[in-house]
């Protein structure tokens, strides 16, 4: 007699596997939707050369900075507007969250008094360390390719300030917001260098009385430790709490002789130095009041609270602000 019985058993396996199939093909495509498209080649407005290093930081700090270009982001730009009608789903996983927005258009914005920058977002897109290359018996210092370390948390954003007129030039002074994050980065030998990434207290001067592609502005910020007085060394010695001294070695912190080498170590100390940053105007959108761009920075890394050379690094990357 005909075989019923096992094309009904079967019948249930075609389903299942059928919904099985439909079921992963809809996970891709919503999976499809949320992950950004493609980017296209962003590249002739991200490249600086050393000329525009030279012409926007005019230090001799970032002469050792042609080796660098900062590359195009492997997802696709997005406006503030676009990024203000997606989910948190939507988001949450892509990377969209440490990145700047883009702006559309070439026009002209000038600031009135009292007004604002607002919703500034700087993300690093490249980054070097400055060491000691020896070559033909004689050293010099150059700027060396480094690699990021920290997950996707490194942008500043949310960072707002006031606007004022100098002599017919903007200055812009910052006040607050997310202006600092903590970041790590890796020389092509392994070594490894924190340092904070930050823009407070800064006051940049720029050269005109309005936003347009072409404008420059630059200043001086503070850079805090990157350490506070509440951490705590493997030793158990800190700034503010803790030992003063390493326990399991009293004998090399007398006050006499040997206390020299374990001075640094011991006595923690909260530096703080100055960075400097220039950034130039490329993108003006006049309807959103929306200006970017990209920028240079300069700053000092971690000093191990005070115990040992900070190293000097250099970031590239673009920027994003709405006057308000």
């Amino acid at each position: 007699r005909p075989n019923v019985f096992s094309s009904q058993f079967h019948a249930p396996k075609l389903i299942t596997m059928k919904f099985a199939a439909v079921t992963t093909l809809a996970f891709a495509a919503s999976a499809s939707a949320f992950a950004p498209a493609p980017v296209a080649n962003r590249n002739s407005a991200l490249q600086m050369s050393l000329k525009n290093d030279l012409a926007n930081a005019g230090k001799v700090a970032l002469a050792g900075a042609a080796a660098l270009s900062i590359m195009a982001s492997p997802a696709q730009a997005l406006t503030k507007s676009q990024i203000n009608e997606l989910t948190y789903l939507q988001v949450k996983g892509t990377g969209l969250a440490n990145r700047c927005p883009e702006v559309v258009g070439e026009g002209s914005i000038t600031p009135k008094s009292g007004q604002k920058l607002v919703d500034m977002c700087i993300e690093p897109k490249a980054w070097a360390v400055e060491e000691e290359i020896g070559k033909a018996g004689k050293t010099e210092k150059k700027f060396v390719n480094s690699k990021v370390m920290t997950r996707q948390t490194y942008t500043l954003d949310g960072v707002e300030g006031t606007l004022s007129n100098e002599g017919g030039n903007i200055v812009f002074k910052e006040k607050e917001g997310i202006d600092y994050a903590a970041t790590t980065v890796q020389l092509p030998g392994g070594e490894r260098v924190p340092f904070l990434f930050t823009v407070k207290d800064l006051v940049a001067k720029g050269n005109g009385n309005s936003f347009k592609p072409g404008f420059q502005m630059g200043g001086d910020f503070s850079v805090p430790s990157y350490r506070t007085g509440l951490f705590l060394d493997p030793k158990g010695r800190g700034g503010t709490t803790g030992y003063d001294m390493a326990v399991a070695l009293p004998g090399l912190q007398s006050g006499e002789e040997g206390d020299d080498d374990l001075f640094k170590e011991n006595n923690k100390t909260f530096d703080v130095t100055t960075g400097r940053i220039e950034m130039e105007v490329n993108k003006v959108n006049v309807e959103e009041q929306e200006i970017g761009g990209v920028f240079v920075a300069t700053q000092l890394g971690d000093t191990d609270m005070g115990s040992k050379v900070p190293k000097k690094i250099l970031t590239k990357g673009i920027f994003y602000a709405r006057v308000e």
